[in-house]
């Protein structure tokens, strides 16, 4: 699956810590899909390889049911056994161009960066989109710097590839990044910490949409 730029729009990033009671990522991740979720990255620092490899195949499924791009959190190993449709890596992991070698020319590879000299060094090693962040406070993160706004819009506009602000991000100040030139937004808590997670994803899809017609 190539990427398009609309895919963008709404990025879903999962977070485990959010589960209720009776509840599988499967099920929020399928109510995020149903809500109007654009993209879903599987994101798992704990868990164990056996657990994750089942995990990311019950998602994928959910995911290519919806027709929405689904790549995994750094695990290119996973992404591979699984056929996912691609992996997003930080700048402590693996370079994109060896992520390239290792998935083949036709997987999505998205980057961190968090300034524009990241930004392009991403983009000239094959990456096929950016996350630009924290955009405000998270607690999402330990030790992270809040991305200056300004730099934000320097960065997406450095790039020829899409740019999904992160960090921090609700319907409460999706507003604030009108005119920066992001694709979208990538959320963790705005949907998986919400009552109803349809119903929530619903309205931040709409926020954001007004957002970048600005």
């Amino acid at each position: 699956m190539k990427l398009n730029k609309k895919d963008m729009v709404l990025y879903a990033v999962t977070d485990r810590a959010w589960l209720k009671e009776g509840e599988t990522l499967v099920d929020q991740v399928e109510k995020a899909l149903k809500g109007g979720a654009s993209f879903v990255q599987l994101r798992e620092k704990e868990l164990d390889e056996e657990s994750f490899l089942k995990e990311a195949i019950q998602i994928k499924k959910i995911c290519d049911k919806y027709k929405v791009p689904f790549v995994i959190n750094d695990n290119v190993d996973i992404a591979l056994k699984i056929d996912a449709d691609g992996v997003h890596v930080g700048q402590d992991d693996m370079e994109a161009q060896d992520v390239r070698a290792k998935l083949g020319p036709d997987k999505i590879i998205g980057v961190s960066a968090h300034n524009v000299e990241e930004a392009l060094k991403a983009e000239a090693m094959g990456a096929d989109y950016l996350g630009s962040g924290a955009c405000f406070h998270t607690g999402s993160k330990d030790n992270v710097t809040t991305l200056d706004h300004e730099e934000l819009e320097r960065i997406c506009s450095s790039v020829n590839i899409p740019v999904v602000a992160i960090g921090g991000i609700s319907k409460d100040n999706i507003s604030k990044l009108s005119g920066r030139g992001v694709s979208g937004v990538a959320v963790i808590s705005a949907i998986f910490a919400a009552e109803n997670i349809e119903e929530e994803t619903r309205e931040l899809k709409l926020i954001t949409e007004e957002m970048l017609k600005k």
